[in-house]
Parts: structure tokens; sequence; C-alpha cells
């Protein structure tokens, strides 16, 4: 299956959505910061046969506005509920990865009645994280911008799918490959997560979560540990040998892990799934 794009504005910024069609049940896809929709491309197919699936090039992320003047966390939420009002998503199933992960989180906690359930991959409440602008910056900073091809921006990316889908995320001009984002942006998006934490839009989601772990390192085990006994009726699990952006490394596990999670009662009333904590 192919994707068309649909463009939403929401206060003059642009936002570019990958819309796989589809007429199951709705299921919306998050990338994490720095990343683009195209991420999601292989969860995409996997899901899109039986779900209608749009994937999200978030502010100032891929094709949406590159340089928009909000960026809090609440201007992120409430693009996502803007793109399910505009595209008519009724109650979809929020997945995200990273901050976007955080996104979804955020969301179904401010609309409980616009969201089904909830997949975070490796995502959670987090912070606060006061380094977290000076460490992301620093990273982003390590760049050898422009890369000369796109073979060198796969390399520095670590190569295999993972490098593959970063690399996906850059545009060529005339002297090489750029980031399709400005640096700055991503570093004023994270300003909310380094000074406080959001432990309390946590236990205010009512909806079904799966949390999908990998073994990166990325959630301490204290916040792992704080999340389900806040939430207890949380399934989480664990993909063996595998780093933050499992969701690259190993999409077709993580379609097996969300098709179940969707079939069981997050959508359908069945049986609940039960994923069990594993590593």
């Amino acid at each position: 299956m192919t994707w068309t794009e649909n463009t939403v504005e929401r206060d003059g910024v642009r936002l570019s959505c990958r819309d796989w069609g589809g007429s199951g049940p709705p299921v919306v896809l998050l990338h994490g910061l720095a990343g683009h929709a195209g991420e999601w491309d292989a969860l995409a197919r996997d899901l899109s046969p039986s779900h209608r699936v749009v994937a999200v090039d978030q502010r100032g992320h891929g094709a949406s506005e590159r340089r928009p003047r909000d960026v809090s966390r609440a201007a992120y939420v409430a693009d996502v509920a803007e793109v399910c009002r505009r595209l008519g998503l009724h109650r979809p199933v929020l997945v995200g990865q990273s901050l976007g992960g955080h996104t979804a989180l955020l969301t179904a906690a401010a609309h409980p009645d616009l969201v089904r359930a909830l997949v975070l991959v490796e995502a959670g409440p987090g912070g606060p994280g006061p380094g977290v602008q000076a460490e992301i910056g620093g990273w982003l900073d390590s760049w050898p911008v422009p890369f000369p091809s796109r073979e060198a921006a796969v390399a520095f990316h670590g190569g295999g799918p993972v490098g593959e889908g970063w690399a996906a995320g850059l545009e060529e001009r005339p002297d090489g490959w750029w980031p399709r984002f400005d640096r700055d942006v991503m570093v004023a998006s994270l300003a909310e997560n380094a000074r406080r934490s959001f432990w309390d839009e946590w236990a205010g989601v009512t909806c079904p979560t799966l949390v999908v772990l990998a073994q990166s390192g990325f959630l301490p085990p204290e916040e792992i540990t704080g999340m389900l006994a806040r939430r207890p009726e949380t399934t989480a699990v664990s993909v063996p040998g595998t780093g933050h952006d499992l969701h690259l490394e190993q999409p077709r596990v993580l379609g097996r892990l969300v098709r179940g999670f969707l079939d069981g009662d997050a959508a359908s009333g069945r049986e609940p799934f039960r994923a069990g904590c594993r590593s």
C-alpha cells in the first residue's frame, strides 16, 4: 500500500501527514525528536490493511512547519487533536516513540474522550532533566552537516535500518544532505521536559496502554517501576537486543506487539492482550 500527503493547518502552522488510508479503526503514529513520519513506514504497511493509519510530521519536523513560534508540549498536543478532528479519526490509537510517545501520553491525559488506546515506544513521564537540552544540542552539533552523500548519513547514524531511517529524514540540496529541522527548534521543544516531570499526566491516563521498551537504558528502571506502580493495569514488554530506535531495528516485532494489543481490549472488546514484561 502507498500513502498520500494530507495537510492540516492549526493557528497558521502547517502539519504534513502520511495518510495510508484504510477503513478500519484509526491509528496515529508520532515520531520522536528530530525524526520524521517516514520512520513509521514499515509499521504503517503492517497495520494499514486492517486500520486507518496516519503518520504525522510534527511541528518543526519533516514537511511540516519548520520554525513554529510555539514549541510547547501543549502545542504538540493540540496539533494531534486537530489532526484527528480534521481527518475524521474517531477515537484513534496513538502510537509514539520517544518524544512522540510523550506527546501521545499527554494527549491521552488531556483528551480522554479522544483516545481509544495508547502505545508508548521508549517513552514515559520522564523529567525533570536539567541537562537534556545541552545533551541534545551537543548531539545535533556533532552531525557533520551537510552530509556529502546519503550513504555517509546512513553510516554516521550507525548503518543498517537505524541509519537508513535517520537518513530518510534528510533533504538533498546542491551542497549535500541536510536535516529537515532546525537545531534551536529541537532544543527549545525540550524546555518543559528539562524543568519538570509529567507523573500527574501519566496517572491521569485512563485508556488501555502498552509500553514497549528496548534495552537502551533510555527509561531508567525506577521510571518503569513508577509507571507500573501508578497504573498497574498497564501492559509492558521489553524487546531484547534493541536500542532506543527499536521501531527501526525491529519493525516486525513491534508490529506483532501492536497488532496483538489492538486486537485485544484496546480496540475490539475481545480477550485482553497480555504481553507480560520480559527481557
